[in-house]
């Protein structure tokens, strides 16, 4: 992925969430960032397997 390809997500999570996410993601090498990746493209995968790919041009 070139850089100017990638969008930048802010996401707000309360010091628990955080904390527990860090200890997830330490445990399973990677960074907060890369667990939160994995996660999140896990979830569209997830959605796809159930609804079918997301059309392109639904994507905005």
């Amino acid at each position: 992925m070139m850089k100017k390809e990638v969008k930048h997500v802010g996401l707000r999570v309360s010091p628990e969430t955080h904390q527990k996410l860090r200890y997830i993601a330490e445990y399973e090498g990677r960074t907060i960032n890369g667990q939160a990746h994995y996660l999140i493209q896990s979830c569209i995968r997830e959605f796809e397997k159930e609804h079918g790919p997301i059309p392109p041009e639904e994507l905005k």
